[in-house]
């Protein structure tokens, strides 16, 4: 990381640092005194709460880098975006896919109740989507259903076992697993009344979007389109399920290829999700209790007055400096585990297994 970088990640580490670790006391103080009397307050107070953490990161995304989000959808889907419970299924295509979702889920009003599930974490999904079935607001819940980010090196990868196993060959999306999102959909078919398609796409004429160009407020742009479906309409049977998931990857990869083309997304209607000034406010409370708590904790520690305390603060700006560059630098696409396939077999042989466990970052 270049000197000028440092200069700019170190301040932003140590507000999301510290205020992170604030926001984690709360929710401890809570779980042990509120929870045991309300779980429902308790959830309520929480979403409040860990919204005022994720706020921050919107506003890395709005206001500090100016990411422009472009939202195609229909005015219906619009309208109901934060008024239900939805299970939400997006490619992954660049190392920034969750912080957009969760831009979207500011401007839809359930930031704190939005839930992004990871490879590693996919395991325990089914006791988690049990603890959902009587929560008090609406919540988001978003499955990457390729189990990784899209590289070429992986896209290689899922066209030779499309090819070798039969399958349409994929062009801009991978293979998807379909496990989580099938035990998603029989687990949540009571109470989540639809699914949202998400197709991410970045312009031809944009770099694409990296936590490093976030931090040193370098500006692109991010194309989101949304389709909705009914969770009842979706086929009954897990194979039947697991296939409609496919064959909505399918239409997804032809989607982004005319994307390719008019550099936008020539379906849904463009709706202005506008940028809210309600982060810039958050970042700006939490700056100041942290440089008010920062002059205070000198004041009383001296601890600026001795060599001893100079090299303790210095070997705690080197901390936060190595945790944020290894934040960055996992977080970056080519970081991530390659995907591996297990070998199809032959067509005459019966089905082919789906592609092999893939490592999410």
């Amino acid at each position: 990381m270049s000197i000028a970088a440092a200069a700019v990640v170190v301040p932003l580490g140590l507000l999301f640092l510290t205020s992170g670790l604030v926001v984690n006391l709360i929710q401890a103080v809570c779980f042990i005194l509120v929870r045991p009397l309300s779980k429902s307050t308790y959830r309520r107070i929480n979403r409040v709460v860990a919204e005022l953490l994720w706020l921050e990161l919107v506003w890395l995304i709005d206001w500090w880098a100016g990411v422009k989000i472009q939202l195609y959808t229909d005015p219906e889907t619009f309208r109901l975006m934060g008024k239900e419970h939805a299970l939400l299924i997006s490619n992954h295509r660049s190392d920034i896919d969750w912080l957009v979702g969760w831009v979207l889920a500011q401007r839809s009003g359930c930031l704190g109740s939005t839930l992004a599930v990871m490879k590693k974490s996919s395991k325990f999904l089914p006791s988690g989507l049990l603890r959902l079935k009587d929560y008090p607001q609406p919540f988001w819940l978003a499955l990457f259903v390729e189990g990784t980010r899209f590289t070429q090196a992986k896209l290689l990868a899922a066209q030779e076992y499309a090819t070798a196993s039969g399958l349409p060959v994929p062009r801009n999306v991978l293979i998807p697993r379909t496990k989580g999102f099938v035990s998603a959909v029989s687990h949540m078919r009571s109470f989540v009344p639809a699914v949202y398609d998400v197709t991410v796409a970045i312009p031809k004429t944009q770099p694409s979007p990296t936590m490093l160009r976030l931090f040193k407020g370098q500006p692109s742009a991010v194309h989101v389109h949304i389709k909705r479906h009914l969770m009842k309409e979706l086929p009954e049977t897990d194979d039947a399920a697991a296939q409609w998931c496919r064959d909505v990857f399918v239409a997804k990869d032809a989607l982004l290829d005319k994307h390719k083309v008019e550099d936008t997304f020539g379906e849904g209607e463009f709706q202005d999700t506008g940028r809210p000034i309600k982060s810039l406010l958050v970042v700006i409370s939490w700056a100041c209790l942290l440089i008010l708590g920062a002059l205070k904790f000198l004041q009383w520690s001296s601890l600026l007055s001795s060599w001893k305390g100079i090299s303790f603060t210095a070997i705690g700006l080197a901390i936060v400096t190595v945790l944020m560059h290894i934040l960055i630098k996992f977080s970056q696409s080519e970081r991530s585990t390659p995907a591996k396939v297990a070998p199809a077999k032959p067509k005459n042989g019966g089905e082919s297994s789906e592609p092999g466990r893939h490592k999410h970052h």
